[in-house]
């Protein structure tokens, strides 16, 4: 969608807010020894207090609030059973919806450790976020956002997975444009224009450049057990610098 009141822009920017305080907390209170449907109701009582639904279990029936991915699992990981433990990758993905209006906001972290390549795999995946949200300007082609991440990818000997990518959003969780690649796609050449909504994510991986389905049918992960590392946020173009609603 585009922002096309202020109406608009209150919505997209109170829903952002309430996934960006909902992934927050996940990661400041998860620890060792929870379980991923634990770390899950963190997020559910977020939106909860705030009125808002998560959005894959409302639009999909996603048996879950949020998405928890963990080591290898890459994307869509249903919260469940699994106990976290020292060393893990862990990747949070929120996204909700609030009168009308979606956000999708994710992050990356190691549990309870210093890992260095975990470290540098979920900074990289950060730093390419934002070199990628940089180049998020009014008049650009949506690849060149993808061919900064990859960019800064390689620049950390890092891979990017090229089956998974950001997209827009707004009215609905998934909207035009439908993919924003982490490399430069020739296809993905439509202009960005004032008030367009993204969710602009980056896959970087130490290894595989694509996902493959698990057998639950929702979880993706790497064919060879490479580890993956996502960052999330939902802009919106502007004529200056585009606006970040879920910073907090």
């Amino acid at each position: 969608m585009s922002i096309e009141s202020i109406e608009d822009l209150e919505g997209i920017t109170k829903i952002g807010k309430i996934v960006a305080q909902a992934r927050e907390e996940m990661i400041k209170n998860a620890i060792e020894g929870m379980t991923t449907k634990e770390l899950d109701y963190i997020g559910l009582e977020i939106l909860d207090q705030n009125g808002a639904k998560s959005a894959p279990n409302k639009d999909y029936d996603f048996p879950g609030t949020t998405c928890i991915s963990v080591n290898e699992e890459v994307a869509h990981g249903i919260p469940g059973e699994k106990i976290l433990k020292k060393g893990d990758l862990i990747n949070i993905d929120v996204s909700a919806e609030l009168d009308g209006y979606y956000a999708d906001t994710g992050a990356s972290f190691v549990i309870g450790s210093f890992d260095e390549t975990k470290n540098k795999l979920c900074q990289c995946a950060e730093d390419a976020l934002y070199k990628g949200i940089s180049k998020a300007k009014r008049g650009s082609k949506v690849n060149q956002i993808g061919k900064e991440i990859f960019k800064v990818a390689k620049e950390n000997e890092f891979n990017v997975v090229r089956n998974l990518a950001g997209h827009g959003i707004g009215k609905r969780l998934h909207e035009d444009p439908v993919s924003i690649s982490n490399y430069n796609n020739g296809s993905e050449n439509q202009l960005l224009t004032n008030g367009l909504v993204l969710a602009i994510e980056t896959f970087i991986s130490t290894g595989s450049d694509y996902v493959v389905e698990a057998d639950d049918r929702w979880t993706l992960h790497t064919p060879d057990g490479s580890l993956v590392a996502q960052y999330e946020h939902t802009i919106i173009i502007s004529n200056d610098e585009p606006i970040i609603v879920t910073q907090l």
